[in-house]
C-alpha cells in the first residue's frame, strides 16, 4: 500500500475507533487521523508479532481493517487515560 492509502486507512480507522470508544475525544479530524495512523501501526505490529498475520498485502483486506481499528481503539483508550489524569490534577 502507498502512503496515501495508509493515510486514508488511518483516517477511516481512527474515526471508527473514536465511535467505538465511549466519552468525549478532542482533536477533530486531525486527532482521528493520528489515532488511526498510530492505531494502524500498532495493529499491524500486533497482527504480525502475535498472530503472524501479514496486513500489508491489500487496502481492502479484512484483517488490515480489523487490526487497524483495534489498534486505534487501544491508542484512543491510552490517549483518554493520559488526558483524563492530566485534567484531574
Amino acid at each position: 500500500m502507498g502512503i496515501i492509502a495508509w493515510i486514508v486507512l488511518g483516517l477511516i480507522a481512527g474515526a471508527i475507533a473514536r465511535m467505538i470508544l465511549p466519552g468525549k475525544q478532542g482533536g477533530g479530524w486531525l486527532g482521528a487521523l493520528l489515532t488511526g495512523l498510530l492505531g494502524a501501526l500498532l495493529g499491524g505490529w500486533i497482527a504480525s508479532a502475535i498472530f503472524n498475520i501479514n496486513v500489508n498485502d491489500a487496502f481492502f483486506d479484512l484483517p488490515t481493517w480489523i487490526f487497524a481499528i483495534l489498534g486505534g481503539v487501544i491508542v484512543g483508550f491510552v490517549w483518554q487515560a493520559i488526558t483524563r489524569s492530566r485534567s484531574k490534577a
